[in-house]
């Protein structure tokens, strides 16, 4: 898969909008590259350039001209006749028709209004109407709408057109590209206790210092992108252009990303482009009249489990949809990246669908992979690190396609990062089918560090597929019940709160040090959050109960759930301070399972894991590569962290020249059970 290519390193410094392919060999011999250097190709050659053809949001949908004149167009090969109606024109369907050009597009001028008012005000409510092609009359939202808002009386959403007099401006720069992600994945509706949904004004002034707080130095936010659907998770979008109403306005958002940005903490985009929802009176579906249009026509167009509309990433306009789409929210709210989500469903023709990967070459060549899907994807990551080369791309891949994370010049896909999802698969594993005392050692490391060279992975013990309802977080397999009743410091720590508590600690600190190149977490995991998650149904008669977190938790004294959180911020804080993120794969010298314990280095740290359920043990001996005196700075046993303090933490380690477990020496320390140790050779300050 990897392709050599001359002068590469020049044509991804240049930030041109016409992409020089002087540089770029097209004889590859790969089927793969040569697509997506046709393509590349294509468009540098009928549209000035991938910079100006991935620009087209400022062209099409509404657009506003200084003068107070606005620009029409759209794209709509199945329409007879387009129109633009709403407040602007006392809502007559047919007074402005658009003008019809090549390809299926049609355009529209408004000259300003008197005393050079805006032809359209902002905030009044439009519409696209579409004469199909059996002459009804279609009442649509054009598919690049800027913002779209539901009454509460109301099923539909309605196009409002969104150009305020004084649009919020950016004060702080975005950060620099992280070394160390360590990613708080969040929802903006479900960040705060009470049972409504919840503001992006909340998220910016009461959860963006807690995230500091603990740690993290990315976000990651889910359903941003406009869906109907509250309950969808945001996974069914309807305006792919639009920032959700439900949390506020355009504004809101752009200034809790600027206050995120000054915080130093790097926002994404949680991106659906492997799909669309169904709906045609608020979404993209049947836009122009007919089945198609932004999607393949028939059974190939439509997702059978997600039941929902699958793009034609074949289609030229279709491209240049999605690639103006991702330049907008980069280039016009300031995020600094994406998670590309469904990137399986979007590279098999199958969607994946009852397909068990096993890392067979042949499972990933042939016709069975959707060629023009990966084109799509090859082309967006290569857009991003052109234009913007400081954002960050993650790809949600369950099947393991090679190269997804290596660049596109080289034949890869393009990503910076893979999750690792087969770790909370694993977790869950054992925790649900095994007893402690029958936990694999070499099962659990395998796992974590199964994982292609030098592809990074985000490695993560559980993300929010795991909070919703029908699933189980890892504090509700390890405690359940009993988290309603015995987290209080008040009543005695049973040995379900104990092993639960020890155990939650233990896997995020492995899975973290261990499992990948970065980090992720979900937002009120990281203190073990005693419900699930659930948005409001018919199912549950509308309730906003579990559509919330309750970080007050942390907040009062008298409750455990603040250890948890202590120690998930002291993690963090002691990986900023070591990096052991962005330093090489570790050097695991032990997975004994008759012991249960797992020993390993990384970034000039030994961490060692006792997870056995009751055996401790007083001079154990580990292996270390460079000699010296050695101390405690992370115990998970400490009293900060509801521990039993069975260690001293002045104690000094001092290393033998004793070889052992393949490192040239060792020491002897005190390992109680359950516990986890992050020692430092204190001859060696960081």
């Amino acid at each position: 898969m990897l392709v050599g290519l001359m002068h590469s390193s020049s044509l991804l410094a240049s930030k041109r909008n016409s992409v020089s392919l002087e540089h770029i060999s097209s004889t590859t011999g790969i089927t793969r590259y040569s697509l997506f250097y046709k393509r590349l190709k294509d468009i540098e050659e009928n549209e000035g350039g991938l910079g100006k053809f991935s620009k087209s949001y400022k062209t099409f949908g509404v657009n506003q001209f200084v003068d107070g004149g606005v620009y029409c167009k759209e794209w709509a090969p199945g329409a007879e006749a387009v129109f633009l109606t709403g407040d602007f024109n006392g809502w007559n369907p047919f007074s402005h028709p658009y003008k019809k050009m090549e390809y299926g597009k049609w355009e529209l001028f408004i000259p300003p209004g008197q005393d050079g008012y805006p032809a359209v005000p902002h905030g009044s409510k439009l519409k696209v109407v579409i004469r199909a092609q059996n002459g009804e009359l279609l009442y649509r939202i054009s598919p690049w709408a800027r913002y779209v808002v539901r009454d509460d009386d109301k099923v539909n959403y309605d196009w409002v057109h969104w150009n305020p007099p004084q649009s919020y401006t950016r004060r702080h720069p975005s950060p620099k590209r992280l070394k160390s992600l360590r990613i708080y994945e969040s929802h903006v509706g479900i960040a705060s206790p009470e049972g409504k949904i919840a503001s992006y004004k909340n998220f910016t002034y009461n959860v963006l210092p807690r995230i500091k707080d603990l740690g993290y130095n990315c976000v990651q936010l889910m359903a941003i992108m406009e869906h109907a659907y509250y309950a969808s998770f945001g996974y069914q979008v309807t305006s792919f252009f639009a920032a959700s109403s439900r949390y506020g306005t355009p504004d809101d958002l752009k200034e809790m990303i600027d206050v995120a940005h000054s915080m130093g903490i790097t926002v994404l985009l949680d991106v659906v482009h492997s799909h669309a929802s169904k709906n045609s009176e608020d979404g993209l579906n049947k836009f122009d009249g007919t089945d198609s249009c932004f999607f393949h026509s028939g059974p190939k167009g439509t997702h059978q489990l997600w039941d929902s509309r699958l793009f034609d990433y074949a289609n030229w306009e279709v491209l240049r949809f999605l690639l103006s789409n991702l330049r907008m929210w980069i280039e016009d709210y300031g995020f600094d990246g994406f998670r590309f989500d469904g990137v399986t469903s979007m590279l098999y023709h199958n969607h994946g669908i009852g397909t068990g990967f096993s890392g067979d070459y042949n499972e990933y060549f042939g016709l069975h992979v959707d060629e023009d899907a990966l084109c799509y994807l090859m082309l967006a990551n290569y857009m991003i690190n052109l234009l913007h080369p400081e954002c960050i791309t993650i790809a949600e891949d369950v099947s393991g396609m090679p190269a997804l994370c290596r660049p596109v010049l080289e034949g890869g896909g393009g990503f910076n990062y893979r999750l690792a999802m087969a770790i909370p698969d694993k977790w869950i594993q054992i925790i649900k089918e095994l007893k402690d005392e029958d936990w694999n050692m070499g099962n659990i490391v395998y796992t974590l560090t199964n994982r292609r060279y030098e592809e990074k992975y985000i490695a993560y013990a559980e993300s929010h597929d795991q909070a919703l309802v029908g699933d189980k977080t890892l504090a509700f397999r390890l405690m359940d019940a009993e988290m309603y009743t015995n987290m209080s410091v008040l009543s005695p720590l049973t040995p379900v709160i104990d092993r639960g508590m020890q155990l939650h600690k233990m896997i995020r600190l492995i899975t973290h040090a261990l499992g990948g190149d970065s980090y992720l977490n979900f937002m009120g995991n990281e203190f073990g959050h005693p419900e699930w998650l659930d948005f409001p149904r018919k199912g549950n008669n509308e309730s906003y109960h579990y559509a919330r977190r309750q970080f007050n938790l942390t907040d009062d004294h008298l409750l455990r759930y603040r250890f948890l959180n202590a120690f998930d911020r002291d993690m963090n804080k002691l990986e900023e301070r070591f990096g052991w993120l962005a330093s090489p794969p570790a050097f695991v010298s032990e997975k004994h399972e008759s012991n249960k314990v797992i020993a390993f280095e990384r970034a000039g740290l030994i961490f060692i894991f006792n997870f056995h359920p009751y055996q401790s043990y007083v001079d154990y001996r580990v292996g270390v590569e460079t000699p010296g005196k050695y101390k405690i700075l992370l115990d998970s046993d400490a009293s900060e962290y509801g521990g039993h303090q069975r260690l001293d933490h002045s104690t000094e380690y001092f290393s033998e020249e004793y070889p052992h477990n393949y490192r040239h020496n060792s020491l002897m320390v005190y390992i109680p059970s359950r516990v986890a140790i992050v020692l430092q050779n204190m001859d060696i300050l960081n």
